[in-house]
């Protein structure tokens, strides 16, 4: 079973969603963690907007980077530049890095129906992304 870590800034909203794709997509052919180099609570419309496509993210937890540093990963993905660009060093000498930088939701203004609208893009994204993730190396 691989070991794959999803890093976002703060754990709450994009790394939450895709934490949840790879779950589903993998089954039991992985172990999926997610985390951040903060820590800011899971984001209720991210919840929600994964619960609209039959997904229940809200037992998951908001968790730090650090909280994992003795697993050895096969693959860590960044889901935000932030992260990529500020992410701790993570011990695990042969995992394979990956960067996509999806945009973020929870930074929208503007109508709830627009809100709402840049959610589900996202996730929709996130969803094909992680699709083919492990279709491609799971």
């Amino acid at each position: 079973m691989k070991n794959v870590l999803v890093l976002c800034t703060g754990n709450s909203c994009r790394s939450q969603m895709a934490h949840g794709y790879l779950k589903h997509f993998a089954k039991e052919r992985a172990k999926i963690y997610s985390a951040g180099i903060e820590t800011h609570g899971l984001n209720k419309k991210a919840v929600a907007i994964m619960k609209d496509d039959g997904l229940d993210i809200s037992y998951h937890t908001s968790n730090n980077v650090d909280e994992y540093k003795d697993v050895e990963f096969d693959f860590i993905i960044t889901v935000c530049d932030h992260a990529n660009e500020n992410c701790p060093f993570i011990p695990s000498k042969n995992a394979v890095r990956l960067h996509h930088n999806f945009k973020d939701p929870s930074k929208i203004e503007g109508s709830e129906e627009e809100i709402q609208e840049a959610f589900k893009t996202t996730r929709n994204d996130i969803k094909a992304w992680c699709e083919k993730f492990v279709n491609d190396n799971l």
